[in-house]
């Protein structure tokens, strides 16, 4: 079964067959295992060539907002760059995923005419839904996944209230808080967020 790691803020990594990692930020160490990379968007917590080039491999795929397309070439080859936008659905080598919007409808961070993501992968038997950095929008509240990676932060997302109320309208299993105790959001907001959701696990891992 894969592993998962909530590294820090956003930066996700799933372990199995494949090595798969979304928004890479703050990588410690120079792995270069990376089969996959995921950014939701092009903000430097989410983007971080720093940070890329401590994951990648020469086969490493990228996919990518279409306005990270000419920063992203500068880091992989070309033929290894997929570009994405909302609401569309995707394969790259036998791996299936679905895009989602991501957006603010109460400040000025994260525009929708951005075209800007969130991701739901097909991975080994499990699908993950990364909602990247986005409010409670309309077109997220019927996601059904297995594990919700949702952030709750708030300043630049969701606050850990409104991150319930949508955990609490998806259709998920596992639901692991995101985007807190680094830039943004108290440490203590996966454990508000934990008390205020119901019916599903909760795992908080950072």
């Amino acid at each position: 079964m894969s592993k998962v790691d909530l590294l820090c803020h956003n930066s996700i990594k799933i372990s199995g067959g494949k090595i798969i990692y979304i928004d890479p930020y703050k990588i410690k160490e120079e792995k270069n295992d990376a089969d996959y990379i995921f950014c939701t968007h092009t903000h430097y917590d989410h983007f971080s060539p720093e940070d890329i080039n401590k994951i990648k491999k020469d086969s490493t795929k990228i996919i990518i907002v279409k306005d990270g397309k000419e920063e992203a070439q500068k880091l992989i080859k070309e033929e290894n760059i997929l570009l994405v936008e909302p609401n569309n659905k995707y394969e790259i080598d036998g791996i299936k995923f679905s895009t989602t919007y991501a957006y603010n409808v109460n400040k000025k961070f994260h525009p929708k005419e951005n075209m800007w993501t969130g991701y739901i992968i097909e991975f080994e038997g499990i699908k993950y839904y990364i909602a990247g950095d986005t409010d409670n929008i309309p077109e997220i509240q019927n996601i059904k996944c297995d594990i919700a990676f949702i952030p709750v932060g708030g300043t630049y997302t969701m606050d850990y209230i409104e991150a319930a109320e949508l955990a609490n309208t998806i259709e998920a299993k596992v639901v692991i808080p995101t985007h807190y105790g680094l830039i943004v959001g108290d440490k203590e907001d996966g454990k508000r967020f934990k008390k205020l959701v119901e019916n599903k696990e909760v795992k908080v891992l950072i």
